[in-house]
């Protein structure tokens, strides 16, 4: 039974860091409850494939070998093109126009490998992801730091934290939480901005959060204030219930490398550990299709019929209640170092 009234949504989805793939390298990938392999053919260009060889089933992810600008399966030494065109069969003199491998519209972007999926593969892509100056320049930023979580949850639950400025208090133990001034969409492209004061020794500084996203796997947010820093936040389906989150970030240069670098890994830790602790509220919450919510709430509603475009075969409706998973279904990797907001809350007031 699945966990969530949606199935896999479509749009464009990080598959790699670019630096994470060389010329000639094969990569197995399991993204979109998918057997998948990732190359890179010796003129550059990268290629996502579905994983299996037609001929008999082996994966070239494990074992298969770039030659030229195709790959070779292990097994029997059928090669493919990129477009998944079987072009040689070396122990005959014919190929064999059937044995076709489904391919995946890719581009490398911001650092970053992208690829198109949609559950019809005859639908190609129905949107560009921007090209981010702040991830494009010789000079004026930082080197980018990545950060990969695999989160038992789907992406909608993820993403929708960004409509919800309160649980930064209680969660996250955050003394001020961001004030959310704008949300809209336009087909794939949304955007949400923000104000946000931050407490520092020296007074309250004023700050902003403002987040684009383009479809349900890019979203790039600003954040702005003490220290310009720039993130490229990506989800990535593993599979209905489970996904891959990517993050990128960089910093504006402060004119000294090492202040640079120090003050981009403070943020990034910061970052790091509210993801972790928003872990297990993600991986243990039921989504509930209509949920209690308070006058001041964010746009959860809005946020959710944005969402809802991206899911071709629709949202399932024979519930209102999605539960999780019984205990022991699957080992977290999300586990806080200490309590989070709330639990410290909770003992205050019972004191």
């Amino acid at each position: 039974m699945s966990r969530y009234p949606f199935p896999v949504p479509f749009g464009w989805f990080q598959v790699a860091w670019d630096h994470e793939l060389a010329p000639g390298q094969v990569l197995p990938r399991y993204y979109f409850a998918r057997h998948l392999v990732l190359w890179r053919d010796e003129s550059g260009s990268v290629h996502l494939q579905d994983a299996f060889c037609p001929h008999l089933g082996a994966h070239l992810g494990h074992g298969g070998s770039v030659r030229g600008t195709e790959i070779e399966c292990p097994f029997h030494g059928w090669t493919f093109d990129g477009e998944g065109r079987n072009t040689c069969i070396p122990y005959s003199e014919r190929t064999n126009a059937k044995a076709r491998i489904r391919s995946y519209p890719t581009v490398v972007r911001n650092g970053l490998i992208m690829a198109w999926y949609h559950p019809d593969e005859t639908v190609g892509p129905q949107w560009e992801i921007p090209e981010l100056a702040e991830f494009n320049a010789a000079e004026g930023f930082s080197q980018p730091v990545c950060r990969r979580y695999t989160v038992h949850a789907a992406w909608q639950e993820l993403a929708e934290n960004g409509a919800d400025s309160a649980h930064f208090r209680y969660v996250h133990n955050t003394e001020v939480v961001p004030e959310i001034e704008e949300y809209r969409a336009e087909g794939p492209h949304a955007v949400m901005r923000s104000s946000q004061k931050f407490p520092t020794p020296r007074g309250v500084v004023e700050g902003r959060i403002d987040v684009d996203n383009w479809g349900p796997g890019f979203a790039f947010t600003r954040f702005s204030g003490i220290v310009d820093t720039f993130l490229m936040g990506c989800n990535t389906p593993i599979d209905e219930d489970t996904c891959e989150l990517h993050f990128t970030f960089t910093v504006r240069s402060l004119g000294d490398d090492g202040t640079t670098s120090s003050v981009g890994e403070a943020f990034v830790n910061e970052v790091h550990k509210q993801v972790i602790e928003d872990g297990p509220i993600w991986e243990n919450k039921a989504h509930l299709v209509r949920p209690a919510l308070a006058d001041t709430d964010g746009p959860f509603m809005k946020f959710r019929k944005w969402a809802a475009q991206f899911y071709e075969e629709g949202l399932r409706d024979d519930r209102l209640v999605w539960e999780p998973p019984p205990p022991g279904t699957f080992e977290s990797t999300m586990v806080p170092t200490e309590a989070t907001a709330s639990r410290k809350h909770r003992g205050k007031n019972s004191s």
